[in-house]
């Protein structure tokens, strides 16, 4: 993997993919299919991962931290982008950081939390992790005013975030007080859309930021890398017909469980058996399964 030290202009330079983690019948984390869905992605032209909620690294267990890190540095290729996630709980995160301190991915994030938390006490905590770990963080802004722009604007100052994840959902996207506000404060080369395709448009037109992340890049990275150059190019209807594709599998996302149907998803599309979900997520029902199926196919004929 690449170990440099991060740069905003690696957000322009790929598609940020968030991958699921496959794991066997046993709920182990699978070396062999993992690296089957990063060659899949690599040979597509990503070269930027972050694994966090759709990996359900909410809920990985503390003693298979080390050797998910180790796996994760083993499959990616030499110029690849490793972003591992650590937390949301505090005490977990503390104790992950102490073990990313021994490896040398550029950066990490923290997974946000709602519960037993206000906003200066996150802002302590992303200084305390940022410090544990050695390196500034990637902050995932999930929920509306989860931070308020002006902690935003003193950890940027204070040298702890590394880049940030805006993924707060918005019925129109192109109207979001927050965001505007979180760029006046932080750089919009730094910021990526974190919601996928369907909002990627507007926040990197409109809004300028740098880049955008993606689960259903799993299944098809070519077609999100060139959406993501069309953009960048100012090609914005080659962008909105590529935004249009994708929305078979968005739309089942959006109305079953984004991350239990991009899970299914990638084994349904014969890249990697991803296995078994993470609990404390039920996986999707038959019913939903011919669902995604049907959605694959439609997105394949569509191709042609």
């Amino acid at each position: 993997m690449k170990t440099a030290p991060f740069s905003a202009a690696q957000l322009r330079e790929s598609v940020i993919a968030v991958p699921p983690l496959a794991r066997n019948s046993s709920l182990e984390i699978c070396e062999d299919e993992n690296r089957k869905i990063v060659r899949f992605l690599e040979a597509g032209g990503i070269r930027s991962l972050l694994y966090g909620g759709n990996a359900v690294l909410y809920h990985t267990r503390l003693s298979e931290y080390a050797s998910l890190l180790q796996m994760l540095a083993d499959v990616a290729a030499d110029e690849t982008v490793v972003v591992p996630s650590l937390g949301p709980a505090f005490g977990l995160a503390m104790d992950q950081a102490d073990i990313l301190r021994e490896y040398d991915f550029p950066t990490a994030m923290l997974l946000p939390s709602r519960d037993a938390v206000d906003q200066v006490g996150i802002a302590t905590g992303v200084r305390k992790l940022a410090e544990a770990v050695g390196k500034p963080l990637v902050l995932y802004l999930k929920f509306d005013r989860w931070l308020d722009p002006g902690l935003i604007k003193s950890l940027e100052q204070d040298g702890v975030i590394s880049w940030l994840k805006y993924a707060v959902v918005r019925d129109h996207p192109a109207t979001d007080d927050y965001l505007r506000e979180v760029l006046e404060v932080f750089p919009a080369e730094r910021v990526v859309s974190g919601i996928g395709e369907q909002p990627a448009i507007i926040h990197l037109r409109d809004f300028g930021v740098g880049s955008f992340t993606s689960g259903c890049v799993c299944v098809a990275p070519e077609k999100s890398t060139q959406m993501m150059n069309a953009i960048h190019a100012g090609d914005f209807e080659t962008a909105e017909k590529i935004r249009e594709w994708f929305c078979p599998l968005e739309d089942l996302r959006n109305g079953i469980n984004p991350i239990k149907v991009l899970h299914r998803a990638v084994e349904l599309a014969a890249i990697a058996n991803t296995g078994p979900i993470q609990p404390m997520l039920s996986d999707v029902t038959p019913e939903q399964v011919a669902e995604i199926r049907d959605a694959l196919q439609r997105m394949q004929a569509s191709a042609q």
